[in-house]
Formats: C-alpha cells, structure tokens, sequence
C-alpha cells in the first residue's frame, strides 16, 4: 500500500476513534449525547484537534531550513507573533505572543519562517518553558547565529478559569543563547525594541 493512501486510512481510524472517545467523555459529565446540539460535537471537535495538534507531524529544522547568505550581523527582531497552544497538564489553552531576536552570522530566515515555526512548536500539549527552549534551540541548531534571545508571553486558562481563578495574569519565559548570554546591553536592546 502507497504511503500517503496509508496515511489517509490511519487518519480516518484515528477520527473515528476520536469521535467514539470524546462522545463518551461528554456521556460520562452528565450530557445527553443525543441531544441535537451535540449530535456533531464528537466530529466538531476532532476537526479542532486535527487542527490545533498539527505540530506533531512538523519537523522544526525544516522549517527553517532554506536560509540566505547574507553579511547582516546586526540584531533582527520579529516581534509579537500571536501564538495559541494546549497545557499539557489540564489540556486548556493557553496564547499569548513571542517575540524572536537573532545575530545572524551569514545566514539568514525568510521572515514569515519565524511564524511557521512557531506555529509548528506550539500546535502540540505544551508547557511555556519548552516553547521558549525549542525555539532557541532550533534556530542555534540550523541558522549557527552569534546569538538568539526569545520572550514568550502567555495567559493560561488553567490558572484563569479554573484552580486559582487568576484572570488577567501572565506567565513570561525568555530563551538565551550566545551573545545575548554574556552582553547585558544587547538584552537590554531586545528587550527595549519588543516593548509597545
């Protein structure tokens, strides 16, 4: 059997399986799930999970994988890329946006790169603290910059809608790899140029 027609069959016994789970899940908190409002809520959701837990299928360095010879070895910044992803201890979502500096040393990434792989990072059950690692590392991995910095900023509905109930807070983790470690003044630019 072709590789993408047994891709296709494992997707749609994976669907099948998801529907039959997330029907008995809404059985088992006290729903209905014949009621006409939930009747399509099992495919409703598995299309959402099919979505929004894409990145598994991605491969990070890939995506940053066609660069450009270029001699710019000052500071580049893509700031507020908008990101949602899943908590992996509670399984709700949590977004917010990141922020992305580099030294280039020779190469360099289309811009919309940064986008893609952020997407690719935080489409999985995640933690805030591995999105920023991730990040930092595939770029030291496949652009060899002097140097990344990454800040994430993220609201998580687990400590909003649920437990502590802290509406409105968040969470910041930064990434430091390179030049940025050991010059003081070189955060300090990335973290003046990210602010509003």
């Amino acid at each position: 059997m072709p590789a993408k027609q047994y891709l296709n069959l494992k997707v749609a016994e994976n669907r099948v399986l998801i529907e039959g789970h997330i029907r008995e899940i809404l059985r088992l908190v006290g729903e209905d799930v014949d009621r006409e409002g939930l009747l399509d809520t099992p495919a409703r959701v598995t299309r959402m999970y099919e979505e929004i837990f894409s990145g598994y299928d991605a491969d990070l360095t890939e995506i940053l994988g066609v660069t450009f010879d270029e001699h710019h070895e000052e500071l580049v910044i893509v700031k507020d890329i908008v990101y949602y992803s899943q908590c992996e201890h509670h399984m709700a979502p949590f977004f917010g946006k990141i922020h992305i500096g580099y030294i280039p040393s020779g190469k360099i990434a289309g811009l919309s790169k940064f986008a893609r792989l952020v997407d690719a990072v935080t489409r999985k059950l995640q933690v805030q603290e591995r999105i920023t690692s991730d990040i930092a590392d595939v770029m030291v991995k496949v652009l060899h910059p002097h140097g990344v910095m990454v800040v994430v900023e993220g609201e998580h509905l687990c400590m909003c809608s649920r437990g502590v109930k802290k509406y409105g807070s968040k969470t910041i983790t930064s990434g430091v790899r390179g030049n940025f470690r050991k010059d003081a003044a070189l955060r300090a630019e990335f973290m003046s140029l990210i602010k509003d």
